[in-house]
């Protein structure tokens, strides 16, 4: 490996509040919805690496066909971003940069068109692929990007689960842990998604560990 830390990713697991749907097109959000639910039950429910990575492949293909029935549309890229951010962490070395290259350009069409988009979730998304993607020279990671873009998805986002659990995980492979404690915290009260199982669970188990990790961490000092 090449130093990719996807484990976790945007959704990687990217947590989009349910309000994040409602737009001014009911079919679209049915359509994202789709592409929603079946990531998290790939993320979430099926264990082989394999299967996850076949099944992801074929996610993405429907989502870039949800792309193409929404032109001008950022959730609908969002989402295909989000699908390729995931296969890249499940594919071999050989395919890992290339695909997280095709998500950071899915979601940077996204930011063109609706930075704003998703209650702070194209930024996030795009700040996750800063901080878990290697630095020059194998690739584009940047901390001074990822920071401010997943500050700028807090701005726009306080309690929102994802926007929490994945600045609290950058804090803490910057070497603050302290801090990182306060944003786990803050995002397990958030309410529960009830239109969200699959994800909800999962991410709150994923924050849970983090917090065990974050403990474990300052116990020591």
């Amino acid at each position: 490996m090449i130093g990719f830390r996807f484990a976790a990713t945007i959704a990687m697991a990217l947590a989009i509040p349910a309000a994040a749907f409602a737009s001014n097109d009911p079919q679209m959000d049915a359509a994202v919805q789709r592409i929603n639910d079946q990531w998290a039950h790939i993320r979430y429910q099926v264990a082989d690496r394999n299967q996850q990575y076949t099944e992801l492949n074929a996610l993405a293909d429907q989502a870039a066909q949800v792309v193409a029935r929404y032109p001008g549309r950022a959730e609908p890229l969002l989402w295909q971003g989000i699908v390729t951010s995931e296969e890249a962490a499940r594919a071999n070395v050989l395919k890992q940069l290339m695909l997280a290259r095709a998500a950071r350009e899915i979601l940077e069409r996204a930011q063109a068109i609706d930075a704003n988009a998703a209650d702070g979730g194209v930024k996030m998304s795009l700040g996750v692929l800063y901080y878990r993607v290697p630095g020059f020279p194998i690739g584009f990671g940047s901390t001074a990007k990822a920071r401010s873009l997943l500050e700028g998805a807090l701005k726009q986002d306080p309690r929102g689960l994802d926007n929490n659990f994945f600045y609290a995980d950058f804090l803490n492979d910057e070497g603050h842990p302290a801090e990182a404690k306060t944003y786990v915290l803050r995002g397990l009260q958030a309410p529960v998604n009830t239109a969200r199982p699959v994800w909800d669970a999962g991410r709150r188990a994923e924050m849970r560990a983090l917090l065990a990790k974050i403990n474990a961490k300052l116990n020591q000092r």
